[in-house]
């Protein structure tokens, strides 16, 4: 259907709006729409954008059925809608595409049209409430052939640039917006502390410092206002809480910590989103302390919407609200359990019958209370206010087209580039000259699936050539003088003594939660180890560029490069790469994860005592000769005060301890002057108060700190807000 016969795009219009009020009053749904004077004579309060949000929201709550409200906290998969009618007729509030979900032809226009077929569907009700269409666009939007993909958040978090990451978050909204959906399931603030999970690479740090400075990714999706203009997309923060720091690093499992300590290793992410108004959070399928998230009212109303102050709305993960008694199948019980511990919109995702049965029935049987129904469907409708759905309900045609544009591809590739960390440079091989013999070797060198990990085209990814973009190998042959000086087999075979140096692109395979746990060892695979020993048997300099979702056991043959390059995930943009070998551009990224010097290393974390291969912070650039004897610096350090909340007779602060010296801390204290104020409760410190003076000292967890690391712990207290003066002495 052409543009000007359908519903309004996302664009200032409230026709398509005032038609479902039309439709509202006659209760004719299939009626043809009425003239557009007529439309502004029966428009209801719910459907006037010049109201303030909270009265649209409560003149529609007052108008909606007890089923109407329960389709509102239903989400479900797109191909489980057989008929598509069932849409309207269960006045499902929310779709979803899942991590292999996709369309016919795979592109920007497709999905589009399969966005607004869904929501002509929505607007087909009484009350026309437009669903809300979520999807996980967690490194660029992903599930679209020809789609820019970024580097995955470990590789963004090596930048140490949360400018460049909250860029990149209005880039992915824009390719967004191009096929209409409208939530992203991201970003990821997980902080991972055992690299055997396998969603490692969705972390943007081991420490809480990195994934909170990332957090710029909120601000990128919606904009400063959410809906303040026609690429807001509404963000995730996820996975709530503790999923980064279950034992052995096992998806889903179970994170063992103190109250203390789960504040202030994973908390900390999640405030500075709620503290940029992100629209929902996700919860974690793991547990704490053996109470699975989604069962814990502690964690998600009174520390989340309570605490925190979270005003957006809750979203369980994938059937996570069926796995609460570990049986297949959902329960009453069980969606009573979620529901009451705070959880606003379940993704069921496909038997959604069957769902709102049991929902009905828990509602009517008052064990959910009415209540907690309206006060869900309060935080979903205002957001979908907020996005503008009611009044630009369908795609934005004009944004189609800059799917996988230049322009989203060169930010791509600038954040490749400042993402590669230089860990060995031995006799400054790197960067190449452009008119050197290379020989390339290695199965990631000329394969996008391979760069592009998980999550890309599919749930766990794939190796191939799954979507457009550049191979590492093609930035390689753009980057030198004479492509013919380049030579590449996969294999290593052919090499011979003529070449300047060897370049091994090696790592790991696409893989994606479950599937990339690696418990049983974390080295290079038996094709890599094959590769290598050709490269080095030939007796040319090797140089390694390792694609990975994180460190690697890699310590053995480690003496055989003469320099690694840690690639990470890149994406699509494999030139950012050659940038950095070629010396375009000199590399500047700094590790985001501690680098292991065995797999029995884990975890491993900064500050743990353990002896890493690299430490946390670490990278090295071109030209730059560090003093290998710097004079230290002790107690040298830094505190920041920071007021993270405050209501009526209180606050929350939080403050930042960073080494400011040249050499390492093993103990730090704040001090500072209440002014009449009581600290109620502290975490991740141990506080002694004096003559109204407060002194905080560090945990044996986060003493010790490297030059330029930082720690934070944080209070509530009772009493006047204020940012006193601290005064930080290290040892």
């Amino acid at each position: 259907m052409s543009q000007s016969l359908a519903p309004a795009p996302r664009r200032p219009a409230i026709v398509a709006a005032l038609c479902v009020a039309a439709l509202a009053v006659t209760g004719l749904t299939g009626a043809a729409p009425p003239s557009e004077p007529a439309l502004r004579a029966t428009a209801l309060p719910y459907q006037d954008p010049s109201l303030p949000v909270a009265d649209r929201v409560g003149d529609l709550l007052s108008r909606m059925t007890l089923d109407d409200k329960l389709g509102q906290m239903t989400q479900i998969e797109k191909d489980s809608l057989v008929p598509q009618s069932d849409l309207a007729t269960h006045r499902i509030g929310s779709v979803l595409s899942g991590g292999d979900s996709t369309v016919s032809p795979n592109n920007a226009q497709t999905w589009a049209d399969t966005y607004d077929s869904l929501q002509r569907t929505a607007l087909g009700t009484p009350l026309g409430i437009p669903v809300i269409y979520g999807i996980d666009a967690v490194h660029g939007h992903n599930a679209v052939r020809g789609a820019t993909i970024y580097p995955h958040n470990i590789g963004l978090g090596a930048t140490r640039d949360p400018a460049l990451v909250q860029r990149i978050g209005r880039a992915v909204a824009e390719e967004m917006a191009g096929t209409g959906i409208d939530w992203d399931f991201a970003p990821c603030l997980c902080v991972a502390r055992d690299d055997r999970w396998g969603r490692t690479y969705e972390s943007f740090g081991e420490k809480p410092e990195l994934p909170t400075s990332m957090a710029t990714f909120v601000t990128g999706l919606q904009g400063t206002t959410l809906g303040a203009d026609p690429a807001s997309v509404l963000a995730t923060a996820k996975h709530y809480i503790g999923d980064g720091g279950t034992s052995g690093g096992v998806d889903q499992g179970n994170t063992q910590l103190t109250e203390a300590e789960l504040r202030a290793l994973h908390l900390p992410p999640f405030q500075e989103a709620v503290r940029r108004g992100v629209g929902s959070v996700m919860l974690s399928y793991s547990s704490w302390n053996g109470v699975r998230s989604h069962a814990h009212k502690y964690l998600v109303t009174d520390v989340l919407k309570g605490e925190l102050g979270f005003t957006g709305f809750v979203v369980s993960d994938w059937a996570a609200v069926d796995q609460l008694d570990g049986q297949p199948g959902f329960t009453g019980a069980e969606i009573t359990t979620a529901v009451n511990a705070g959880v606003d919109m379940v993704m069921v995702p496909y038997d959604y019958r069957k769902f709102l049965t049991l929902l009905r029935g828990e509602v009517s049987a008052g064990r959910i209370s009415q209540a907690r129904v309206d006060d869900a469907n309060r935080r979903i409708l205002t957001k979908k206010f907020q996005l503008g759905l009611f009044e630009r309900p369908l795609t934005d045609r004009s944004y189609t087209s800059g799917v996988g544009s230049a322009a989203h591809r060169a930010i791509a590739r600038e954040a490749v580039r400042e993402s590669q960390v230089l860990l060995k440079n031995d006799g400054g091989i790197l960067p190449l000259a452009k008119g050197a013999k290379v020989f390339v070797a290695g199965k990631s060198a000329d394969d996008i699936g391979n760069q592009s990990g998980g999550w890309t085209m599919g749930w766990q990814g794939r190796s191939g050539p799954i979507t457009e973009g550049t191979t590492i190998l093609q930035g390689i042959r753009a980057a030198v003088t004479d492509p013919s000086q380049v030579t590449y087999d996969r294999y290593g075979n052919g090499i011979g003594g003529s070449y300047t140096a060897a370049v091994a692109v090696i790592g790991e395979t696409p893989y994606a939660e479950g599937r990339g746990d690696r418990p049983n060892g974390m080295g290079l695979d038996q094709e890599d180890l094959s590769t290598l020993a050709k490269l080095k048997a030939s007796g040319v300099p090797v140089v390694v560029v390792l694609v990975s979702g994180r460190p690697l056991d890699i310590a053995a043959q480690l003496p055989d490069w003469k320099a690694l390059l840690a690639a990470w995930l890149p994406g699509t943009e494999g030139n950012g790469v050659s940038d950095v070998l070629f010396g375009d551009h000199a590399p500047t990224g700094k590790l985001p994860m501690t680098w292991m010097r065995s797999a029995s290393q884990q975890p491993i974390n900064d500050g743990d005592g353990k002896t890493p291969l690299f430490p946390y912070g670490h990278g090295l650039t071109y030209g730059a000769t560090p003093d290998p004897d710097p004079e230290p610096t002790p107690s040298a350090c830094t505190a920041q005060f920071r007021t993270v909340a405050s209501w009526s007779g209180g606050y929350q602060a939080e403050v930042t301890v960073k080494n400011t010296g040249t050499g390492p801390l093993t103990g730090w204290n704040v001090a500072w002057d209440l002014g009449g104020s009581t600290v109620s409760s502290l975490w991740n410190g141990s506080l002694t108060v004096s003559a109204g003076r407060a002194t905080v000292r560090n945990t044996a967890h986060n003493g010790a700190l490297s030059p330029g690391a930082t720690t934070s712990f944080g209070f509530t207290a009772n009493g006047p807000t204020g940012t006193p003066a601290t005064q930080c002495a290290g040892s």
